[in-house]
């Protein structure tokens, strides 16, 4: 749990450990964060508000922090329902303090609460907020993820207040076992991921920043190894390879596709593959399968031919891809049928759409696997032509 981001800078989140989905869609086993921030000075400034389950634990937070005293500002990053939808109890209980958003966020917040707020500060792209001995200063991220986002430096302390990015899924209560790498990668590919180019031109303006703490609205205040976060980030957000493998995801009905990616992955280790991740599309979590698509630089897709084309759940697979913009990797294709199989060219016309869409730099494999209900040796020896071609 976070107590504490400094002498002067205090947590006022809370943790959810009754949702089941994040944004109706994402599975969080571990619970979900929603941060908040109190900078004390002579000036003080509370950084976003929470989700709309938690504002009076909100904000008996905030005032178990005040000491008595009243804050002058509420600073709105993202207007995300689970950070903004306590602005309205927030003005309630605090009239005297000043809302400070950007400008398209107080057009949603007039959508969101039907009215204006007596005492609003626009702010945006350079603009400075001086508390005391802490100065914000904003900067404009633009759909990293939606259009209003803003971000925050506060110079003293060398803090970014990073809005979405850099968060990941789990409570701050909630010891995460595989640390904050895998969660934090699945939250990207899911949320933000269609957004690379706009990633990418916030890490160019934070590249000039002495970035010592980031304080992201999900997940833990990241306050050593910031270069790491940022490499990696990077690499997300520019489609690069972070690890090197291959991931075959598979659909299968009666189990014999099945067979057939397991058969190819332990061809492929025999080859010297680095690594070989498989997935059951119909079985595991989307978004674990999603964030390992793009983590590994390479993807064989193996589905049971279904109406004529591709059997529902790898469609829904590669939608997401598409929809997220998939680029720069190399895919193959494994087709099986009982009579035609026809998954393989059903799976290529996708992603030739998707190529128009916003895909960039695919290629694929000149090998194909097409299977007639279950392995034959002929089959095998494709896939070890495959396998030779991928690696």
């Amino acid at each position: 749990m976070i107590n504490t981001v400094s002498e002067s800078i205090k947590y006022v989140g809370v943790d959810d450990h009754a949702i089941d989905l994040f944004e109706g869609q994402f599975t969080v086993p571990l619970g979900m964060a929603y941060n908040s921030y109190l900078i004390l000075d002579d000036k003080i400034a509370v950084m976003d508000s929470v989700d709309s389950a938690f504002g009076d634990q909100w904000i008996a937070n905030i005032r178990k922090e005040l000491s008595g005293r009243e804050p002058d500002y509420l600073v709105v990053h993202h207007m995300e329902m689970d950070h903004s939808a306590n602005i309205k109890k927030f003005a309630q209980a605090f009239p005297q303090a000043k809302i400070v958003a950007s400008r398209m966020a107080f057009t949603m917040m007039r959508s969101y609460f039907g009215d204006s707020f007596a005492d609003e500060l626009v702010v945006g792209e350079g603009s400075v907020l001086e508390l005391g001995n802490h100065v914000l200063s904003f900067i404009a991220a633009p759909n990293v993820h939606w259009p209003e986002v803003l971000m925050s430096y506060e110079k003293s302390e060398k803090i970014l207040f990073s809005a979405d990015a850099f968060g990941k899924f789990g409570a701050n209560d909630v010891e995460d076992p595989e640390g904050w790498t895998c969660e934090a990668r699945r939250y990207y590919f899911g949320i933000v991921g269609k957004f690379g180019v706009q990633v990418q031109a916030l890490l160019k303006k934070a590249s000039a920043l002495d970035i010592q703490k980031i304080c992201p609205l999900h997940g833990p205040v990241l306050d050593s190894g910031i270069e790491e976060y940022i490499r990696l980030y990077d690499i997300w957000s520019s489609y690069g390879v972070e690890s090197e493998g291959v991931m075959i995801a598979y659909t299968s009905v009666y189990g014999n596709t099945k067979k057939a990616a397991e058969k190819l992955a332990e061809i492929l280790r025999q080859q010297g593959c680095p690594k070989v991740v498989t997935a059951d599309l119909a079985r595991e979590d989307s978004y674990e399968n999603v964030e390992n698509a793009f983590r590994y630089g390479k993807l064989i897709l193996a589905s049971t031919t279904y109406n004529g084309g591709v059997f529902p759940a790898m469609r829904e697979f590669i939608e997401h891809l598409i929809e997220r913009n998939y680029q720069n990797r190399k895919i193959a294709f494994i087709e099986n049928g009982s009579w035609a199989p026809m998954a393989a060219k059903a799976m290529r016309a996708l992603f030739d759409k998707g190529l128009t869409e916003g895909c960039k730099n695919l290629t694929f494999a000149e090998n194909k696997v097409s299977i007639k209900i279950s392995l034959t040796d002929k089959n095998i020896s494709e896939m070890e032509a495959l396998a030779r071609e991928m690696l």
